[in-house]
C-alpha cells in the first residue's frame, strides 16, 4: 500500500502539493472544514492533470486516473492524520489561522510524522511556539506555481531535529521537487530576499528614469533570466572570469562602486506605481480573464523550460 501524506488547506497551493505527491506514487489526503471546498478541490485536479496527460507534461509513471484514484477528501482532522507519514500545511497566510492549526495537529499527531508548513514568510519560531512536537516541524516553502517550478526552501525551527531535515529533503527529492536547505531562520528565507533585491532595484531604476518598466523586464526576461534558469549568480561569477578568485580581483571594485549607488528602499507607491500599473496593462489587462490566460502562457513556459532543463546532460 503506497504511503500515505497529508495536506491542511485545499487552495491552490494544497491543489499542487495533491498533484506533486500523488505523481510521486503517495496516497494523498486532502483535508479541510468545508466538504464543498474538498468536492471543488477535487474536481480542479482532475481538470488539470486530464490537461497535463493530454500536453504530455504530467509528471510521474503513473496515468492521470492513478494518479486520482491516490487522492481522496477528508473533513475530520482525526481521520485525516490517521497513516500519515508527512504533514503539510497549506492554509492561508495568517499567523493566528496557521498556530491554530499546528497547536490541534500537535495534539493529535504521532512521534514519527513530520508536520510542515507551505508558509512563504512566517518564520517557524513563530509558527511552532511552544509545540510539544516541535523537533518534528519545519516550514517546506514551495515556489509558485509548485507543479512547474520545483523549488522548495526548507527551514527548521531552531529545535528541529536534523532528521526532520533530512526526511523531508529525501521526500522532496523523491516527488521531483529541488529542495534547499536554509541552515538557519531568515525573514524572507532565500528566494524572496533575493527576489526582493531585484525588485528593489528594478523600481529604483524606473523610478529614477533610467530605463521604462517594459524595457526593464527585457533585460530579466532577454538576459539575466536566461542564464539563471540554468546556473546561479555565484557561478556566473565563477564562468565569467578564470574562477571566483579571479572574478573578484578583477571586478571587485567595479561591483563596490556600482552597490554604493544603490538608492534607498522604494515606497512602491505613488508616480512610479503608476507609471509601472499602467505599462503592464499595456501588455497585460488586470481584469481576471487577460491575467489568467497569461497566468496559463506563463505555465505553458514554465513546463516547456523544465522539459529542456530534464534533457540537459547531468551536471
Amino acid at each position: 500500500m503506497a504511503t500515505s501524506v497529508l495536506l491542511v488547506g485545499s487552495g491552490l497551493i494544497g491543489r499542487s502539493w495533491a498533484m506533486l505527491f500523488a505523481s510521486g506514487g503517495f496516497r494523498v489526503k486532502l483535508f479541510d472544514t468545508e466538504q464543498q471546498q474538498i468536492t471543488n478541490a477535487l474536481e480542479n485536479i482532475r481538470k488539470d492533470m486530464k490537461l497535463l496527460e493530454q500536453s504530455g507534461s504530467l509528471k510521474g509513471s503513473l496515468s492521470a486516473e492513478q494518479q486520482l484514484s491516490l487522492i481522496t477528501g477528508c473533513s475530520n482532522i482525526q481521520e485525516a492524520v490517521e497513516g500519515a507519514i508527512h504533514i503539510q500545511e497549506c492554509v492561508p497566510e495568517d499567523l493566528a489561522l496557521k498556530k491554530k492549526v499546528f497547536a490541534q495537529l500537535d495534539g493529535i499527531i504521532s512521534d514519527d510524522v513530520v508536520l510542515s508548513s507551505s508558509t512563504s514568510c512566517l518564520l517557524p519560531s513563530q509558527l511552532f511556539a511552544g509545540l510539544v512536537h516541535v523537533k518534528q516541524c519545519i516550514v517546506a516553502h514551495p515556489v509558485n506555481p509548485p507543479y512547474y517550478v520545483p523549488l522548495v526552501e526548507l527551514v527548521p525551527h531552531p529545535e528541529t531535529a536534523p532528521a526532520t531535515v533530512d526526511r523531508t529533503h529525501a521526500l522532496m527529492q523523491k516527488i521531483g521537487q529541488s529542495p534547499v536547505r536554509v541552515l538557519r531562520e531568515v525573514d524572507g528565507f532565500v528566494l524572496n530576499r533575493l527576489q526582493y533585491a531585484v525588485i528593489s532595484e528594478a523600481w529604483r531604476l524606473v523610478q529614477e528614469g533610467i530605463v521604462s518598466p517594459n524595457d526593464l523586464d527585457l533585460v530579466m526576461s532577454h538576459g539575466l533570466g536566461l542564464r539563471y534558469a540554468f546556473i546561479g549568480p555565484l557561478e556566473t561569477m565563477h564562468l565569467n572570469a578564470e574562477g571566483i578568485l579571479s572574478y573578484c580581483n578583477r571586478y571587485g571594485e567595479s561591483m563596490k562602486h556600482v552597490l554604493k549607488t544603490f538608492g534607498p528602499i522604494p515606497e512602491f507607491s505613488g508616480a512610479t506605481v503608476e507609471k509601472i500599473h499602467q505599462a503592464m496593462c499595456v501588455k497585460v489587462p488586470d481584469d481576471p480573464e487577460h491575467l489568467a490566460a497569461r497566468r496559463q502562457w506563463r505555465d505553458q513556459c514554465l513546463m516547456s523550460i523544465a522539459k529542456l532543463k530534464s534533457q540537459m546532460p547531468s551536471q
